[in-house]
């Protein structure tokens, strides 16, 4: 069983998606999450959707866990330095780091070339991913780096391989948001080597989400019902299986070995041996993959 007992951590961007799952899991390990995001009960994101920081938190109790929402945008430096000080100030310490910071899908720009996409929006996807990471980092890093095993996830979209060549499907600026989560890793990594902290990047497969549920037109009891329109849909997860490899991983006392990697929730299930929440253990990345070395689309969907 996965024991985080005692352990502080903090989900930025945990108000819906991978993230959220994370800091249920966290909580259900025994961590005491903060929960940051810009979606709260008085107060909706430009994503505008219905899920709430606060929502996040009321899965983290009924898991048996302990947390706190915190409305906070992670583009403010004095908001972000001010969450510092707070944490600090309550709990003197900061074992586990997660970025799941994003609220880019309006943005997407999906086919459009450079000057095509709205200038704007393509440099929206840049604050939301990069500024925003680094905001983070700059002022959460000092607490994380206080005591040895620490652990930062720079939650992403795509593996390392996977996003080497340009994503033809999506737009530049959607590319340059999520490819750029693996070098700013190896960086963080090489960093904070010297205080034994632990910084991976983290992508899920094709993710059952909220959104994605919805865009579907299902809900995760029905889900397969979609497979009759897209059959690859077969191969998706629930945002829980990425929530539970990043809970064991926070668990992992050699988790050091992993530094400045980009890791996918396939890779964690299979190290930690965690199934999905119907005893399957998806790969989609793996199948990827084996996709394109047959010389084929991988994704006829047009979603990947």
């Amino acid at each position: 069983m996965t024991d985080l007992s005692g352990k502080v951590a903090l989900v930025a961007g945990g108000t819906r998606g991978a993230s959220r799952a994370i800091a249920v899991e966290l909580g259900r390990a025994g961590a005491f999450v903060y929960v940051t995001g810009r979606s709260s009960g008085t107060q909706r994101s430009e994503v505008d959707r219905v899920e709430t920081i606060e929502q996040t938190v009321e899965l983290i109790e009924q898991a048996g866990g302990k947390g706190v929402a915190i409305r906070i945008d992670h583009l403010e430096r004095d908001q972000v330095d001010g969450l510092a000080h707070r944490i600090d100030r309550e709990q003197g310490r900061l074992d586990i780091l997660v970025d799941g910071i994003w609220g880019g899908d309006a943005y997407l720009g999906w086919g459009k070339s450079i000057w095509e996409q709205p200038l704007n929006e393509t440099l929206r996807m840049i604050r939301l991913s990069i500024d925003a990471h680094l905001i983070t980092s700059h002022y959460l890093f000092p607490l994380i780096i206080r005591n040895p095993g620490g652990l930062v996830v720079e939650m992403t979209d795509g593996t390392e391989e996977y996003n080497a060549n340009y994503r033809a499907y999506g737009s530049l600026g959607f590319y340059l948001a999520k490819a750029t989560s693996h070098p700013l890793v190896k960086g963080e990594a090489a960093q904070t080597k010297e205080y034994g902290t632990t910084v991976v990047a983290v992508t899920p497969g094709w993710m059952r989400s909220e959104a994605m549920l919805d865009a579907y037109g299902v809900t995760e009891d029905n889900w397969r019902d979609a497979t009759k329109k897209v059959p690859y849909f077969i191969i998706s997860e629930t945002p829980t299986f990425t929530g539970r490899t990043v809970a064991a991983l926070a668990a992992d006392p050699d988790k050091t070995r992993f530094s400045g990697q980009t890791l996918s929730s396939g890779q964690l299930a299979k190290i930690y041996e965690v199934d999905d929440i119907d005893g399957s253990r998806p790969d989609c990345w793996r199948y990827i993959d084996e996709v394109q070395d047959l010389g084929k689309d991988p994704d006829p969907t047009g979603y990947r």
